[in-house]
């Protein structure tokens, strides 16, 4: 069964005068009527946010902490039915599903920890003054969220503004709705004071041009892609507003000559197909060092293409489809124009049958710079395998991209390592692992990727606010 859809305002759930439909991309079935929020629930949510800010922003940490706590342990209870509506509306395959629930309850958990660490501190001062730093928090969140992690991205937003006293207004995405009304259901049974934690569906231009302007949003927190992340900084600068912008990527994988070729190949091609490549830190351009690249290409390729493709409540399944329509004509159009300006198709590059949004696992080979799968991110199941002559040609190509979210090296070697951590434009570098990011450690991008970041020590400083104080003794 799938969830009974609502906007939450002021600890309530209600239903909207529009509404839209939420489809099951392995089916095409209709999984239920998404309430779209008007003017009216977006002033109500609002003013809400204010007065839940007003009772949240002067609750003790460790309090915040006891809440944000038992919230999770309702999610982690709750792992099977939140991954079971997951996998309905998003696709991906239920062992995926499940480990995005126990990824979205850890955010909480290191978020709630950090609210005990946000330290101020005291300054060495000359006789007969004080100087210390202090910390408060920023105020109203107006938080955006995708559609690829259901419940794991609009988790990073919530835990950082309620672990750090604000409120928050998310606005998750309207194709994936149901993991953001489990964070809410399981924060109402964990006793969040009314107010403080706001949910609302709808038009996203509406929602965002209604409520960035406000003077009472503080912060606005956005994962998404670099064109929309672009649009709403724009929007906030206007109104002298902080943002938090986590965008677009285009994830290089350096694969070196002393790297263990069966491993690097088969876990690039696994992780490559992993939530059908809809992840803003796939590994995607692979250059591999010319001296191992046939046997890399040939390992991979056939790895990729016996990807287990399916509707992911199926047991075995490694790949379910695309989580929207509007995705496949995106994905053929990049593999149609890589292929016909000299690129090598190795297996995939379709729409794969005529029921459910699925596209086939697809690798590409020797691509040109000029193609356009060379500079915008697929967003899907496409890898491509580039061979290079040296350490300088790998890092060249790598950051020949206006991202730098995630990149990934494979070797062993001490000076490459180093060379990678130095030279490589990125927020997130990962050596002989294709993991990007952990709860504790801090997430977020450089140049086109976006500024700020979520998780880690320094997750919680986009929602605060620092205050210098000068105290004098007496009167100067």
């Amino acid at each position: 069964m799938y969830l009974d859809l609502n906007l939450f305002i002021d600890g309530q759930w209600r239903k909207a005068e529009r509404s839209i439909a939420v489809v099951n991309p392995a089916s095409e079935e209709e999984l239920g009527q998404l309430p779209c929020a008007g003017r009216v629930d977006l002033e109500d949510a609002l003013a809400a946010a204010e007065r839940g800010l007003a009772v949240w922003s002067r609750t003790a940490p460790r309090e915040r902490a006891d809440i944000i706590l038992r919230a999770a342990a309702l999610m982690r209870e709750r792992q099977e039915e939140i991954a079971q509506t997951i996998t309905s509306e998003h696709g991906k395959p239920l062992a995926q599903a499940r480990l995005e629930v126990i990824r979205g309850a850890e955010f909480f958990e290191w978020d709630a920890g950090e609210a005990m660490r946000a330290y101020g501190r005291v300054i060495p001062a000359a006789a007969g003054s004080k100087l210390s730093v202090h910390h408060h928090p920023i105020g109203v969140v107006a938080a955006f969220s995708p559609w690829n992690f259901p419940m794991s991205q609009p988790a990073r937003k919530v835990a950082g503004a309620l672990a750090s006293g604000c409120s928050i207004i998310l606005k998750a995405a309207e194709e994936t709705p149901g993991g953001a009304v489990h964070i809410v259901r399981a924060f109402k049974d964990a006793g969040l004071p009314a107010g403080v934690l706001n949910l609302v569906f709808g038009v996203p231009s509406e929602i965002s041009e209604y409520l960035i302007p406000q003077p009472a949003v503080k912060l606005v927190a956005l994962t998404g892609s670099t064109a929309v992340g672009r649009q709403l900084t724009s929007l906030a600068a206007r109104h002298d507003t902080r943002a938090l912008m986590e965008l677009g990527g285009h994830a290089p994988v350096i694969v070196c000559e002393d790297a263990d070729v069966e491993k690097a190949a088969v876990s690039g091609a696994i992780r490559k197909m992993r939530n059908t490549g809809q992840v803003c830190t796939s590994p995607t351009r692979f250059f591999v060092h010319q001296s191992i690249f046939e046997e890399f290409k040939a390992r991979f390729t056939e790895r990729a293409a016996s990807t287990v493709v399916g509707n992911g409540v199926e047991p075995g399944v490694e790949m379910g489809p695309t989580a929207n329509e509007r995705r496949l004509p995106v994905l053929t159009a990049l593999v149609e124009d890589a292929v016909a300006k000299g690129a090598e198709l190795l297996t995939g590059g379709a729409r794969l049958g005529d029921l459910g949004y699925f596209f086939q696992p697809t690798v590409l080979a020797n691509v040109p710079p000029e193609a356009r799968i060379m500079q915008e991110e697929p967003f899907g199941p496409i890898a491509v395998l580039n061979p290079v002559a040296d350490l300088d040609a790998a890092i060249a190509a790598a950051n020949a991209v206006p991202y730098g979210l995630a990149g990934y090296g494979m070797t062993n070697r001490a000076d490459y390592i180093d060379r990678m951590i130095d030279e490589v434009e990125v927020g997130n570098l990962s050596i002989n692992t294709l993991e990007a990011s952990l709860p504790e450690t801090p997430f977020g991008g450089v140049k086109a990727s976006g500024h700020g970041r979520e998780g880690g020590a320094e997750g919680l400083d986009s929602y605060l606010t620092v205050k210098n104080v000068w105290h004098a003794r007496s009167i100067a």
